[in-house]
Protein backbone atom coordinates (compact mmCIF):
# COMPACT_ATOMS: atom_id res chain seq x y z
CA UNK A 1 0.00 0.00 0.00
CA UNK A 2 2.72 2.30 0.90
CA UNK A 3 4.50 1.73 -2.60
CA UNK A 4 0.36 2.92 -4.35
CA UNK A 5 0.77 5.78 -1.68
CA UNK A 6 3.95 6.86 -3.27
CA UNK A 7 2.87 6.41 -6.93
CA UNK A 8 -0.13 8.65 -6.78
CA UNK A 9 1.74 11.02 -4.92
CA UNK A 10 3.93 11.42 -7.52
CA UNK A 11 1.06 11.07 -9.87
CA UNK A 12 -0.81 14.14 -8.39
CA UNK A 13 2.62 16.09 -8.50
CA UNK A 14 2.57 16.09 -11.45
CA UNK A 15 -1.46 16.94 -12.56
CA UNK A 16 -1.50 19.18 -10.12
CA UNK A 17 1.57 21.13 -11.31
CA UNK A 18 1.83 24.86 -12.45
CA UNK A 19 0.24 24.03 -15.50
CA UNK A 20 -2.96 23.10 -14.03
CA UNK A 21 -2.89 25.83 -11.32
CA UNK A 22 -2.13 28.29 -14.28
CA UNK A 23 -4.95 26.46 -16.50
CA UNK A 24 -7.47 26.67 -13.61
CA UNK A 25 -6.67 30.32 -12.15
CA UNK A 26 -5.83 31.72 -15.31
CA UNK A 27 -9.35 30.83 -16.84
CA UNK A 28 -11.58 31.90 -13.95
CA UNK A 29 -9.10 35.28 -14.05
CA UNK A 30 -10.05 35.21 -17.32
CA UNK A 31 -13.78 35.55 -17.13
CA UNK A 32 -13.21 37.76 -14.07
CA UNK A 33 -12.01 40.06 -16.15
CA UNK A 34 -13.80 40.13 -19.92
CA UNK A 35 -17.46 39.62 -17.67
CA UNK A 36 -16.39 43.01 -15.35
CA UNK A 37 -16.34 40.92 -11.69
CA UNK A 38 -19.36 39.57 -13.31
CA UNK A 39 -19.10 37.13 -9.59
CA UNK A 40 -19.30 40.14 -7.29
CA UNK A 41 -21.34 42.91 -9.32
CA UNK A 42 -24.24 40.36 -10.48
CA UNK A 43 -24.36 38.51 -6.97
CA UNK A 44 -27.14 40.15 -5.33
CA UNK A 45 -29.15 39.38 -9.21
CA UNK A 46 -27.87 35.76 -8.58
CA UNK A 47 -29.56 35.35 -5.30
CA UNK A 48 -32.80 36.87 -6.22
CA UNK A 49 -32.80 34.09 -8.93
CA UNK A 50 -32.73 31.49 -6.92
CA UNK A 51 -36.00 31.95 -5.38
CA UNK A 52 -37.60 33.29 -8.33
CA UNK A 53 -40.07 30.61 -10.29
CA UNK A 54 -38.89 29.96 -14.02
CA UNK A 55 -41.00 27.37 -16.47
CA UNK A 56 -39.06 26.26 -19.50
CA UNK A 57 -37.73 23.18 -20.52
CA UNK A 58 -35.67 21.00 -18.36
CA UNK A 59 -36.14 17.82 -16.03
CA UNK A 60 -35.91 19.50 -12.52
CA UNK A 61 -36.81 23.30 -11.03
CA UNK A 62 -33.52 25.83 -11.31
CA UNK A 63 -33.77 25.36 -7.32
CA UNK A 64 -33.49 21.74 -7.57
CA UNK A 65 -31.02 22.19 -9.50
CA UNK A 66 -28.95 24.38 -7.78
CA UNK A 67 -29.60 22.04 -4.67
CA UNK A 68 -27.89 18.89 -6.27
CA UNK A 69 -25.41 20.62 -7.38
CA UNK A 70 -24.53 21.81 -4.01
CA UNK A 71 -25.15 18.32 -3.14
CA UNK A 72 -22.65 17.14 -4.94
CA UNK A 73 -20.04 19.77 -4.03
CA UNK A 74 -21.07 20.22 -0.59
CA UNK A 75 -19.13 17.20 0.71
CA UNK A 76 -16.71 15.59 3.04
CA UNK A 77 -13.86 18.42 0.96
CA UNK A 78 -15.89 20.89 3.02
CA UNK A 79 -14.91 19.12 6.30
CA UNK A 80 -12.61 16.74 6.12
CA UNK A 81 -10.89 18.43 2.80
CA UNK A 82 -10.59 21.39 4.46
CA UNK A 83 -8.90 20.18 7.47
CA UNK A 84 -6.24 18.19 5.35
CA UNK A 85 -5.46 21.09 3.31
CA UNK A 86 -4.35 23.45 6.38
CA UNK A 87 -2.50 20.29 7.66
CA UNK A 88 -0.29 19.98 4.27
CA UNK A 89 -0.40 23.12 3.30
CA UNK A 90 -0.64 25.32 6.66
CA UNK A 91 -3.08 28.08 7.14
CA UNK A 92 -2.07 29.82 3.56
CA UNK A 93 -4.28 27.54 2.00
CA UNK A 94 -6.85 28.96 3.35
CA UNK A 95 -6.39 31.94 0.73
CA UNK A 96 -5.84 29.97 -2.15
CA UNK A 97 -8.96 28.26 -1.75
CA UNK A 98 -10.47 31.41 -1.11
CA UNK A 99 -8.91 32.63 -4.31
CA UNK A 100 -9.54 29.44 -6.51
CA UNK A 101 -13.44 30.10 -5.20
CA UNK A 102 -13.38 33.87 -6.31
CA UNK A 103 -12.25 33.37 -10.04
CA UNK A 104 -14.05 29.26 -9.60
CA UNK A 105 -17.42 31.67 -9.59
CA UNK A 106 -16.54 33.52 -12.90
CA UNK A 107 -15.47 30.12 -14.64
CA UNK A 108 -18.91 28.25 -13.35
CA UNK A 109 -21.37 30.78 -14.58
CA UNK A 110 -19.62 29.98 -18.11
CA UNK A 111 -20.40 26.57 -17.31
CA UNK A 112 -23.90 26.78 -16.19
CA UNK A 113 -24.24 29.33 -19.17
CA UNK A 114 -22.72 26.80 -21.86
CA UNK A 115 -24.35 24.14 -20.52
CA UNK A 116 -28.25 25.54 -20.85
CA UNK A 117 -27.71 26.45 -24.15
CA UNK A 118 -25.82 23.28 -25.79
CA UNK A 119 -28.22 20.97 -24.19
CA UNK A 120 -29.88 18.07 -25.94
CA UNK A 121 -32.29 15.18 -25.52
CA UNK A 122 -31.50 11.61 -25.09
CA UNK A 123 -33.40 8.67 -26.09
CA UNK A 124 -35.69 8.81 -23.59
CA UNK A 125 -36.58 12.21 -23.55
CA UNK A 126 -34.27 13.64 -20.62
CA UNK A 127 -32.09 16.45 -21.15
CA UNK A 128 -28.63 15.27 -22.15
CA UNK A 129 -26.00 18.31 -20.99
CA UNK A 130 -22.35 19.16 -19.61
CA UNK A 131 -19.08 19.71 -20.69
CA UNK A 132 -19.09 17.03 -23.46
CA UNK A 133 -21.98 18.29 -25.09
CA UNK A 134 -21.43 22.38 -25.39
CA UNK A 135 -17.53 20.55 -26.38
CA UNK A 136 -18.86 18.63 -29.11
CA UNK A 137 -21.95 21.65 -30.20
CA UNK A 138 -20.27 24.68 -29.42
CA UNK A 139 -16.45 23.56 -30.72
CA UNK A 140 -17.82 21.10 -33.39
CA UNK A 141 -17.46 17.64 -34.15
CA UNK A 142 -14.11 17.88 -34.61
CA UNK A 143 -13.63 17.99 -31.09
CA UNK A 144 -15.82 15.07 -29.95
CA UNK A 145 -12.23 13.15 -29.02
CA UNK A 146 -12.07 15.71 -26.30
CA UNK A 147 -15.63 15.48 -25.32
CA UNK A 148 -15.04 11.97 -24.89
CA UNK A 149 -12.02 12.52 -22.80
CA UNK A 150 -13.66 14.40 -20.19
CA UNK A 151 -17.10 11.78 -20.26
CA UNK A 152 -14.67 9.00 -19.55
CA UNK A 153 -12.62 10.79 -16.80
CA UNK A 154 -16.30 11.79 -15.26
CA UNK A 155 -17.31 8.52 -15.41
CA UNK A 156 -13.80 6.88 -13.46
CA UNK A 157 -14.38 10.24 -11.29
CA UNK A 158 -17.55 9.29 -10.16
CA UNK A 159 -16.75 5.22 -9.71
CA UNK A 160 -13.28 6.25 -8.21
CA UNK A 161 -12.86 9.34 -6.97
CA UNK A 162 -15.06 12.39 -5.52
CA UNK A 163 -18.46 10.22 -6.01
CA UNK A 164 -17.51 6.92 -3.99
CA UNK A 165 -14.36 6.44 -1.92
CA UNK A 166 -13.50 9.38 -0.50
CA UNK A 167 -17.44 10.07 0.91
CA UNK A 168 -18.35 6.39 1.77
CA UNK A 169 -14.71 6.58 3.53
CA UNK A 170 -15.34 9.92 5.72
CA UNK A 171 -18.95 8.64 6.87
CA UNK A 172 -17.81 5.37 8.19
CA UNK A 173 -14.93 6.14 10.13
CA UNK A 174 -16.51 9.06 11.53
CA UNK A 175 -19.61 7.33 12.77
CA UNK A 176 -17.08 4.44 14.15
CA UNK A 177 -14.86 6.96 15.80
CA UNK A 178 -18.19 8.73 17.48
CA UNK A 179 -20.39 5.83 18.17
CA UNK A 180 -18.62 3.08 17.97
CA UNK A 181 -21.03 1.66 14.85
CA UNK A 182 -18.99 -1.24 12.95
CA UNK A 183 -17.77 0.15 9.13
CA UNK A 184 -19.30 -2.76 8.11
CA UNK A 185 -22.66 -1.93 9.18
CA UNK A 186 -22.36 1.72 8.35
CA UNK A 187 -21.16 0.93 4.48
CA UNK A 188 -24.36 -1.70 4.31
CA UNK A 189 -26.68 1.00 5.35
CA UNK A 190 -25.23 3.73 2.91
CA UNK A 191 -25.32 1.30 0.01
CA UNK A 192 -28.88 0.40 0.58
CA UNK A 193 -30.15 4.22 1.50
CA UNK A 194 -27.92 5.44 -1.62
CA UNK A 195 -30.00 2.98 -4.04
CA UNK A 196 -33.35 3.84 -2.97
CA UNK A 197 -32.59 7.32 -4.09
CA UNK A 198 -30.56 6.77 -7.45
CA UNK A 199 -32.59 4.15 -8.87
CA UNK A 200 -35.23 7.16 -8.85
CA UNK A 201 -33.59 8.74 -11.24
CA UNK A 202 -32.73 12.62 -11.30
CA UNK A 203 -35.87 13.47 -9.99
CA UNK A 204 -35.85 11.40 -6.91
CA UNK A 205 -31.95 12.70 -6.86
CA UNK A 206 -33.40 16.23 -6.92
CA UNK A 207 -36.29 15.82 -4.12
CA UNK A 208 -33.98 14.52 -1.56
CA UNK A 209 -31.14 17.35 -2.34
CA UNK A 210 -33.77 20.19 -2.18
CA UNK A 211 -34.95 18.48 0.90
CA UNK A 212 -31.89 17.47 2.67
CA UNK A 213 -29.31 20.53 1.29
CA UNK A 214 -30.75 23.77 3.19
CA UNK A 215 -31.11 21.98 6.33
CA UNK A 216 -27.37 20.26 6.40
CA UNK A 217 -25.77 23.71 5.16
CA UNK A 218 -28.44 25.99 8.01
CA UNK A 219 -27.41 23.65 10.67
CA UNK A 220 -23.78 23.32 10.14
CA UNK A 221 -22.84 26.75 9.62
CA UNK A 222 -25.10 27.80 12.57
CA UNK A 223 -23.19 25.65 14.72
CA UNK A 224 -19.74 27.00 13.54
CA UNK A 225 -20.54 30.50 14.23
CA UNK A 226 -21.12 29.69 17.52
CA UNK A 227 -17.89 28.38 17.96
CA UNK A 228 -16.17 31.11 15.90
CA UNK A 229 -18.26 33.75 18.23
CA UNK A 230 -16.88 31.76 21.72
CA UNK A 231 -13.37 32.24 19.57
CA UNK A 232 -13.44 35.56 18.30
CA UNK A 233 -10.66 36.99 20.24
CA UNK A 234 -8.08 34.61 18.14
CA UNK A 235 -9.58 36.17 14.75
CA UNK A 236 -7.13 38.62 13.95
CA UNK A 237 -4.51 36.86 14.34
CA UNK A 238 -5.88 33.55 12.51
CA UNK A 239 -6.29 35.97 9.39
CA UNK A 240 -2.80 37.35 9.65
CA UNK A 241 -1.62 33.57 9.57
CA UNK A 242 -3.77 32.96 6.53
CA UNK A 243 -2.59 35.48 4.41
CA UNK A 244 1.20 35.62 5.76
CA UNK A 245 1.45 31.66 5.22
CA UNK A 246 0.11 32.36 1.62
CA UNK A 247 3.64 34.20 0.60
CA UNK A 248 5.90 32.70 2.94
CA UNK A 249 7.48 29.45 3.83
CA UNK A 250 6.43 28.25 7.07
CA UNK A 251 7.14 25.67 9.83
CA UNK A 252 5.47 22.46 9.57
CA UNK A 253 2.49 22.40 12.38
CA UNK A 254 1.73 20.32 14.81
CA UNK A 255 3.92 17.30 16.58
CA UNK A 256 6.16 17.79 13.49
CA UNK A 257 6.28 21.50 14.33
CA UNK A 258 10.33 23.04 13.46
CA UNK A 259 11.07 19.83 11.36
CA UNK A 260 10.48 20.93 8.42
CA UNK A 261 9.45 23.83 6.18
CA UNK A 262 5.69 24.33 4.24
CA UNK A 263 6.68 26.09 0.66
CA UNK A 264 4.35 28.73 -0.80
CA UNK A 265 3.76 26.39 -3.76
CA UNK A 266 2.90 23.22 -1.12
CA UNK A 267 0.36 26.15 0.16
CA UNK A 268 -0.39 27.37 -2.96
CA UNK A 269 -1.19 23.44 -4.95
CA UNK A 270 -2.91 22.18 -1.55
CA UNK A 271 -5.88 25.06 -1.39
CA UNK A 272 -6.49 24.95 -5.11
CA UNK A 273 -6.58 21.36 -5.19
CA UNK A 274 -8.97 21.16 -2.33
CA UNK A 275 -10.76 24.47 -3.56
CA UNK A 276 -12.01 22.76 -6.78
CA UNK A 277 -12.50 19.64 -4.55
CA UNK A 278 -15.32 21.97 -2.87
CA UNK A 279 -16.67 23.91 -5.51
CA UNK A 280 -15.98 22.23 -8.65
CA UNK A 281 -15.34 25.12 -10.52
CA UNK A 282 -13.80 24.44 -13.76
CA UNK A 283 -14.03 20.82 -12.83
CA UNK A 284 -16.83 20.51 -15.47
CA UNK A 285 -19.49 17.99 -13.33
CA UNK A 286 -21.61 20.22 -12.21
CA UNK A 287 -22.93 21.54 -15.77
CA UNK A 288 -24.51 18.11 -16.14
CA UNK A 289 -27.15 18.80 -13.29
CA UNK A 290 -27.30 22.31 -14.59
CA UNK A 291 -28.23 21.62 -18.08
CA UNK A 292 -31.46 19.65 -16.27
CA UNK A 293 -32.83 22.85 -15.09
CA UNK A 294 -36.05 24.04 -16.35
CA UNK A 295 -35.02 27.24 -17.68
CA UNK A 296 -34.79 28.87 -21.26
CA UNK A 297 -32.33 31.74 -19.91
CA UNK A 298 -28.74 30.42 -20.01
CA UNK A 299 -27.47 33.68 -18.64
CA UNK A 300 -29.45 33.11 -15.75
CA UNK A 301 -28.62 29.50 -14.81
CA UNK A 302 -25.28 30.63 -15.11
CA UNK A 303 -25.80 32.85 -12.71
CA UNK A 304 -27.56 30.76 -10.67
CA UNK A 305 -24.56 28.33 -10.76
CA UNK A 306 -22.21 30.50 -9.91
CA UNK A 307 -23.66 30.63 -6.00
CA UNK A 308 -23.11 27.17 -5.64
CA UNK A 309 -19.40 28.11 -5.48
CA UNK A 310 -19.75 30.58 -2.85
CA UNK A 311 -22.35 28.53 -0.51
CA UNK A 312 -19.73 25.84 -0.84
CA UNK A 313 -16.31 27.56 -0.57
CA UNK A 314 -16.80 31.16 0.65
CA UNK A 315 -19.18 29.75 3.34
CA UNK A 316 -19.17 26.60 4.25
CA UNK A 317 -15.32 24.91 4.16
CA UNK A 318 -14.60 28.90 5.33
CA UNK A 319 -16.91 27.90 8.68
CA UNK A 320 -14.65 24.46 8.99
CA UNK A 321 -10.97 26.75 8.29
CA UNK A 322 -11.68 29.20 10.98
CA UNK A 323 -12.84 26.97 13.62
CA UNK A 324 -9.37 24.84 13.03
CA UNK A 325 -7.49 27.56 12.75
CA UNK A 326 -9.06 29.90 16.09
CA UNK A 327 -9.43 26.55 17.89
CA UNK A 328 -5.00 26.36 17.89
CA UNK A 329 -5.61 22.16 16.89
CA UNK A 330 -3.47 22.93 13.90
CA UNK A 331 -0.55 23.66 16.11
CA UNK A 332 -1.22 21.79 18.97
CA UNK A 333 -1.38 18.83 17.63
CA UNK A 334 -0.56 16.56 14.57
CA UNK A 335 -3.56 15.19 13.84
CA UNK A 336 -5.26 15.59 10.09
CA UNK A 337 -8.71 14.87 7.99
CA UNK A 338 -11.70 14.17 10.80
CA UNK A 339 -9.98 13.68 13.56
CA UNK A 340 -8.54 17.49 13.06
CA UNK A 341 -11.78 18.33 12.46
CA UNK A 342 -13.32 16.82 15.89
CA UNK A 343 -10.53 18.16 17.88
CA UNK A 344 -11.12 21.72 16.68
CA UNK A 345 -15.08 21.41 17.09
CA UNK A 346 -15.08 19.96 20.42
CA UNK A 347 -12.33 22.14 22.00
CA UNK A 348 -14.87 25.30 22.38
CA UNK A 349 -17.95 23.31 23.21
CA UNK A 350 -19.19 20.99 26.19
CA UNK A 351 -18.70 17.31 25.99
CA UNK A 352 -18.98 15.89 22.81
CA UNK A 353 -21.52 18.27 20.75
CA UNK A 354 -18.70 18.72 18.69
CA UNK A 355 -18.00 15.23 17.47
CA UNK A 356 -21.88 15.01 17.19
CA UNK A 357 -21.36 18.45 15.04
CA UNK A 358 -18.75 17.20 12.75
CA UNK A 359 -20.35 13.72 12.51
CA UNK A 360 -23.64 15.12 11.07
CA UNK A 361 -22.28 17.01 8.73
CA UNK A 362 -20.19 14.39 7.53
CA UNK A 363 -22.96 12.23 7.31
CA UNK A 364 -25.46 14.43 5.12
CA UNK A 365 -22.88 16.18 3.29
CA UNK A 366 -20.83 12.89 2.04
CA UNK A 367 -23.97 11.14 1.17
CA UNK A 368 -25.63 13.95 -0.85
CA UNK A 369 -22.46 14.33 -2.60
CA UNK A 370 -22.80 10.55 -3.45
CA UNK A 371 -26.34 10.30 -4.84
CA UNK A 372 -25.33 14.01 -7.34
CA UNK A 373 -22.34 11.81 -8.53
CA UNK A 374 -24.31 8.96 -9.58
CA UNK A 375 -26.04 11.35 -12.08
CA UNK A 376 -22.95 12.60 -13.19
CA UNK A 377 -21.41 9.49 -13.88
CA UNK A 378 -24.26 8.39 -15.32
CA UNK A 379 -24.64 11.15 -17.62
CA UNK A 380 -21.31 10.31 -18.82
CA UNK A 381 -21.71 7.11 -19.63
CA UNK A 382 -24.50 7.59 -21.55
CA UNK A 383 -22.52 9.76 -23.70
CA UNK A 384 -19.21 7.49 -24.49
CA UNK A 385 -22.00 4.69 -25.18
CA UNK A 386 -24.23 6.94 -26.83
CA UNK A 387 -27.36 4.74 -25.19
CA UNK A 388 -29.27 4.93 -22.02
CA UNK A 389 -28.97 1.24 -21.71
CA UNK A 390 -25.49 1.59 -20.02
CA UNK A 391 -27.37 3.24 -16.80
CA UNK A 392 -28.88 0.12 -14.98
CA UNK A 393 -25.20 -1.48 -15.30
CA UNK A 394 -23.12 2.16 -14.51
CA UNK A 395 -25.80 2.05 -11.12
CA UNK A 396 -24.99 -1.50 -10.47
CA UNK A 397 -20.86 -0.72 -10.38
CA UNK A 398 -21.39 2.25 -8.42
CA UNK A 399 -23.41 0.51 -5.72
CA UNK A 400 -20.43 -2.25 -5.44
CA UNK A 401 -17.99 1.25 -5.48
CA UNK A 402 -19.84 2.12 -2.61
CA UNK A 403 -19.97 -0.88 -0.69
CA UNK A 404 -16.11 -1.84 -1.14
CA UNK A 405 -15.37 1.97 0.00
CA UNK A 406 -15.56 1.59 3.84
CA UNK A 407 -12.18 -1.00 3.27
CA UNK A 408 -9.79 0.99 1.38
CA UNK A 409 -7.07 3.08 3.17
CA UNK A 410 -7.78 7.09 3.37
CA UNK A 411 -4.60 8.68 2.01
CA UNK A 412 -4.91 6.91 -1.51
CA UNK A 413 -8.15 8.05 -1.47
CA UNK A 414 -7.98 11.49 -1.64
CA UNK A 415 -4.79 11.37 -3.73
CA UNK A 416 -6.99 9.30 -6.16
CA UNK A 417 -9.37 11.76 -5.84
CA UNK A 418 -7.44 15.21 -6.46
CA UNK A 419 -5.78 12.85 -9.64
CA UNK A 420 -9.11 12.09 -11.29
CA UNK A 421 -10.15 15.65 -10.71
CA UNK A 422 -7.46 17.37 -12.26
CA UNK A 423 -8.17 14.54 -15.29
CA UNK A 424 -11.27 16.01 -15.66
CA UNK A 425 -10.89 19.87 -15.12
CA UNK A 426 -8.43 19.69 -18.47
CA UNK A 427 -10.87 18.93 -21.32
CA UNK A 428 -13.32 21.27 -19.44
CA UNK A 429 -11.30 23.92 -19.15
CA UNK A 430 -9.97 24.04 -22.79
CA UNK A 431 -13.77 23.60 -23.99
CA UNK A 432 -14.77 26.86 -21.57
CA UNK A 433 -11.69 28.59 -23.58
CA UNK A 434 -12.62 28.05 -26.79
CA UNK A 435 -16.00 28.94 -26.41
CA UNK A 436 -15.36 32.10 -24.30
CA UNK A 437 -16.16 34.06 -27.33
CA UNK A 438 -20.23 32.41 -26.71
CA UNK A 439 -20.20 33.01 -23.33
CA UNK A 440 -19.07 36.73 -23.46
CA UNK A 441 -21.61 37.48 -26.19
CA UNK A 442 -24.30 35.71 -24.50
CA UNK A 443 -23.78 37.77 -21.37
CA UNK A 444 -23.69 41.13 -23.23
CA UNK A 445 -26.90 40.46 -25.10
CA UNK A 446 -28.64 39.57 -21.50
CA UNK A 447 -27.73 41.86 -19.68
CA UNK A 448 -27.89 44.95 -22.70
CA UNK A 449 -30.18 43.62 -25.08
CA UNK A 450 -32.58 41.97 -22.93
CA UNK A 451 -34.26 44.21 -19.97
CA UNK A 452 -35.69 42.90 -16.42
CA UNK A 453 -39.48 43.83 -18.16
CA UNK A 454 -38.36 42.01 -21.25
CA UNK A 455 -37.17 38.78 -19.61
CA UNK A 456 -40.52 38.64 -17.08
CA UNK A 457 -42.84 39.06 -20.57
CA UNK A 458 -40.66 36.19 -22.03
CA UNK A 459 -41.11 34.21 -19.28
CA UNK A 460 -44.69 34.30 -19.00
CA UNK A 461 -45.54 34.22 -22.59
CA UNK A 462 -43.48 30.99 -23.45
CA UNK A 463 -46.05 28.67 -23.53
CA UNK A 464 -48.05 30.83 -26.27
CA UNK A 465 -45.07 31.69 -28.41
CA UNK A 466 -42.15 29.33 -27.27
CA UNK A 467 -39.81 31.91 -26.60
CA UNK A 468 -36.74 30.39 -25.46
CA UNK A 469 -33.17 31.97 -24.95
CA UNK A 470 -29.78 30.70 -25.22
CA UNK A 471 -31.26 27.05 -25.32
CA UNK A 472 -29.13 26.34 -28.12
Amino acid sequence: MEAVTNILTQIQSVVWGPPTLILLIGTGLYFTIRLHLLQIIKLPRAMKAIFEKEEGAGDVSAFGSLCTTLAATIGTGSIVGVATALRIGGPGAMFWMWVSAFVGMATKYAEGLLAVKYRSLDENGHIAGGPMYYIQNGLGEKWIWLAKMFALFGAITALLGCGTFPQVNAITESVHDSFGTPVWISGLIITITVAAVILGGIGSISKVAEFVVPFMAGFYIFGSLIIIILNREAIPQTFSNIFYSAFHPTAMLGGAAGTGIISVMTSMRTGVARGVYTNEAGLGSSPIVIAAAKSNFCVRQGLIAMTSVFFTTIITCTMTGIVILTSGMLNSTDLSGSPLANAAYNSSLPGEIGTYLITIGIIFFSFTTIIGWSYYGERCMVYLTNSVKCIRPFKAAYLIAIALAPFLSLEPIWLLADITNALMAFPNLVGLLGLRNVVIDETHTFFHQITPHTEISLEKSESENKAVICNG
